[in-house]
């Protein structure tokens, strides 16, 4: 029997009536087509912002976000909510996309310093409706081959970038930073006592724990609990006041007197970018402890590990990156590739497969085991038996085309120019008179955190020109707590009415230390900030905080 052609195989789909049709293609592109005249007018509108940032002139008002509080904007979506009994077809839809863009935030509104993450590249936007398209899970190979080469290129060429370029090196997509750490505990603990795969965390009376920056990501501690070690199980170690970098003399410290306590370290994480600061831990000297206490050395690279496309970054920050035994990076931050895109990275798969593997006949048809040397480890292509989780989308796509249409040079500008206009801010920060920077000068990633202080003092505080908080009988220490408490009201109201002059920027709290000051602003600069944007921002904020300063000194002076 010959194969049907495309004259004779019709195909069919529902329409918005249930009936049955036979062009999905033309129902496809009518539908997209009507979709893309309201996508591309609000990107188009931030464009426009973002030029009037640059030729600094004035914008009536900000592309941004229309904001309302959670209760209010239910009532106002009280229509747009409801799921009907009978179709809306495209026009709902569109009805509904309208609402969407209108009170939705516009992550390309050059205001938009608030997160690890920004506007979306164009090319990470295509993949994104290509991965739509084919709709397909990269679980096995047999159902995506193509997209199953990519990922593995992809992490492969990301490993080597850091240094992991051993035979067996690479990576896997995960769904987010703290699924690449979770992973990463549970290839570390399985990898360094294979009994507890099948026996659990107290096989052979182990009593694991694991070390983690003070300063470093949640999901570390999160993981912890979720792997059954308990949050108590995951030790802080202490920072630099300063730099927030892990000390590594008190890492080996809390090692030591974890195992005079009868414990087992098996794992420690150093951060390439904290969350709040953007520090860079110091990787060399963390591998020397984790080499000698037999620790598996992990990387949370989620944030910072962008840097590794700059040479001179890498060469500054990255050093001793490639000791790490897994590394995290997220390219869904700092490289404006679209939600959700992130990378583990190992220097050995083998490990990877060993530790997560879990036989099973009805997906993966691969029969042959692993070998346990060189000669017989067998390439694998089913990457769903390397990771905690069965659906797999093709993220790396979206890293793929973005990395094809920039290149490696293009993304080390890109890089290096936004760490050039964090630096700038700094300085704007540092000569302006009205603030107190937290960051270092320069800063290590692409966020600055500062608190506002005209003059160079605190809003609150017992000095001349100060606004002394109510609380005059306490005691010393809860007198230091009370005036951080209204330092950081100052922090919060200020951050609030910036949304209303266009910029969206987070704040952080008081570091130990400085609790007296308060909470702390945190902007975090992108690939996409110019610097007229950054001192647009500074320039918001002292206006802002002039008015919030008096009516502050209005409500409480005496």
């Amino acid at each position: 029997m010959g194969s049907l052609g495309p004259s004779t195989l019709h195909t069919s789909s529902s329409n918005a009536n249930g009936n049955m049709q036979t062009s999905r293609a033309s129902e496809l592109e009518e539908l997209l087509k009507a979709v893309l005249q309201q996508l591309i007018p609000f990107v188009g509108a931030a464009d426009a912002e973002y030029n009037a940032h640059i030729a600094n002139d004035a914008t009536c008002k900000s592309t941004l976000v229309d904001y309302h509080p959670p209760k209010e904007l239910t009532n106002i979506l009280s229509s747009t909510l409801a799921l009907p009994s009978n179709p809306l077809g495209q026009q709902g839809i569109l009805s509904t996309l309208e609402s969407i863009l209108k009170y939705s935030v516009n992550t390309s509104a050059p205001g938009f310093l608030d997160k690890l993450y920004s506007a979306p590249v164009a090319p990470g936007v295509a993949a994104e409706l290509i991965l739509s398209v084919l709709n397909t899970n990269l679980h096995v190979y047999q159902v995506s081959p193509v997209l199953t080469l990519i990922e593995k290129h992809v992490a492969k060429s990301l490993a080597a970038l850091f240094g992991l370029a051993g035979p067996r090196s690479g990576g896997i997509s995960v769904q987010g930073g703290s699924a690449s750490n979770t992973t990463s505990i549970v290839i570390a603990r399985n990898t360094l006592y294979p009994r507890t795969k099948t026996e659990g965390n107290n096989a052979g009376g182990l009593k694991l724990v694991l070390f983690t920056s003070a300063h470093g990501h949640y999901s570390i501690e999160k993981a912890a609990q979720m792997c059954g070690f308990g949050s108590a199980s995951a030790i802080p170690v202490p920072v630099d006041r300063l730099t927030g970098r892990m000390i590594p003399s008190e890492l080996e410290r809390l090692v030591i007197e974890a195992k005079e306590r009868g414990e087992t370290p098996f794992y420690v994480n150093a951060t390439a970018g904290s969350t709040v600061l953007g520090s860079f831990d110091p990787f060399q000297e963390i591998a020397q402890v984790a080499k000698r206490h037999n620790m598996w050395f992990h990387i949370d690279g989620a944030w910072g590990g962008s840097f590794v496309f700059s040479e001179k970054l890498r060469r500054e920050c990255l050093a001793g990156a490639e000791l790490a035994d897994s590394i995290a990076i997220n390219p869904h931050k700092m490289m404006g590739v679209p939600v959700t895109c992130s990378f583990l990275l190992g220097r050995d798969m083998q490990q990877f497969h060993q530790a997560n593997t879990l036989r099973a006949g009805y997906l993966f048809h691969d029969t042959d085991e692993a070998g346990a040397d060189d000669s017989t480890w067998k390439e694998l292509y089913d990457l769903a038996d390397m990771t905690l989780q069965c659906g797999r989308r093709g993220d790396s796509l979206k890293l793929f085309l973005a990395w094809q249409y920039y290149g490696s040079s293009g993304y080390a500008r890109m890089v290096e120019r936004a760490h050039g206009v964090a630096a700038h801010m700094v300085a704007t920060i540092a000569k302006h008179g009205d603030f107190k920077l937290v960051s270092t000068d320069p800063p290590p990633c692409l966020q600055v955190c500062f608190n506002y202080a005209p003059g160079g003092r605190d809003v609150f505080g017992r000095g001349e020109g100060q606004i002394v908080p109510p609380g005059g009988n306490l005691c010393e220490m809860d007198r230091s707590r009370v005036i951080g408490m209204f330092n950081s009201k100052v922090t919060e109201r200020i951050t609030r009415e910036l949304v209303n002059r266009g910029f969206m920027i987070d704040f952080a709290p008081a570091l130990e230390g400085r609790e007296i000051e308060g909470k702390f602003f945190r902007a975090v600069v992108n690939i996409q900030t110019p610097k007229e944007t950054v001192e647009r921002l500074v320039a918001e904020i002292s206006s802002i905080g002039e008015v919030v300063a008096r009516q502050m000194r209005e409500l409480y002076a005496a």
